[in-house]
């Protein structure tokens, strides 16, 4: 029997999800962005956290998987025009600066989810013109994490978004093989397409690379760890990325590249009352 147990750390509510045994869980806090804070199988973490930066609300969360919405990346001096009006909007958007509400929970023998809401408001509508409900959620069964997502658009204009996920692996090496059937990728610190040969070194780079997904799978692998991903259609491009003498690899599903919103090439576009749906999953090898 899963089970689902919340509690109380440094004023922020968690709520972890687990097997009957213990050994494969997630923790999530809903507070901070609606963010998975932990995710273990075979009864070690698999997730990087600073928690520094996880209960100072000042800070952006180092670790976990933030949520990236309306965008994935930045955007050239954190400005886009649309419909002939400028808008401010911060490094991967609102979702992971803003508090998610928890509106449901469940547990039985085969899995455990936890179901949580973030909404427009004032707040967002100055950056972001748009009124949304996104509602994610986070499923648990065996050792498989699922992530299923609803970006549903409550209002009357079109919404342009182009969400991803920011997950961050404990590494020890930054040498990453990873397995899209991409023949090339584009390498943001010098801007340039690369050929690419199975493996990235990502020790002296500061910024991120990007893959273009051939196939709805990735396997990705650093040390002895070999993560798992698979993911709606939506999600082409596998970003990587990570911090010198840091101890982590970000393996990011994104559904377009940075910048979007100033090329507005591959836009999702969800219209007045629809919805779009999609989802990722991680499994740890």
């Amino acid at each position: 029997m899963y089970k689902i147990e919340s509690f109380e750390k440094q004023m922020f509510a968690m709520y972890q999800l687990s097997n009957e045994e213990g050994t494969s869980w997630i923790t999530v806090c809903p507070e901070r962005g609606g963010i998975i804070i932990g995710y273990g199988t075979k009864g070690q973490e698999k997730l990087y956290l600073n928690e520094e930066t996880l209960y100072d609300r000042k800070q952006n969360i180092r670790g976990g998987i933030p949520i990236l919405f309306p965008i994935s990346g930045q955007l050239p001096n954190g400005q886009y025009q649309w419909d002939d009006k400028h808008y401010h909007m911060p490094n991967h958007g609102l979702a992971r600066i803003h508090p998610w509400e928890v509106i449901e929970t469940y547990a039985d023998e085969e899995k455990a989810f936890i179901s949580i809401l973030f909404e427009s408001s004032i707040g967002t509508k100055e950056a972001y013109p748009f009124d949304f409900e996104v509602i994610f959620t986070y499923t648990l069964k065996e050792d498989q994490l699922f992530i299923y997502q609803t970006y549903r658009n409550v209002g009357s204009a079109p919404m342009p978004i182009y969400p991803g996920l920011h997950p961050y692996f404990k590494a020890n090496s930054k040498l990453v093989s990873i397995d899209t059937d991409a023949k090339t990728y584009y390498d943001y610190n010098d801007d340039q397409t690369k050929d690419f040969t199975g493996q990235i070194d990502l020790e002296k780079l500061k910024e991120a690379v990007v893959l273009e997904n051939k196939r709805a799978a990735v396997d990705a692998k650093f040390d002895d760890v070999d993560v798992h991903i698979e993911m709606g259609k939506d999600f082409r491009y596998t970003v990587l990325w990570s911090e010198q003498g840091k101890e982590f690899v970000c393996v990011e599903p994104w559904t377009a590249k940075t910048g979007e919103l100033g090329h507005q090439d591959e836009l999702i576009i969800v219209e007045p009352k629809d919805a779009h749906e999609t989802w990722v999953s991680f499994q740890v090898v």
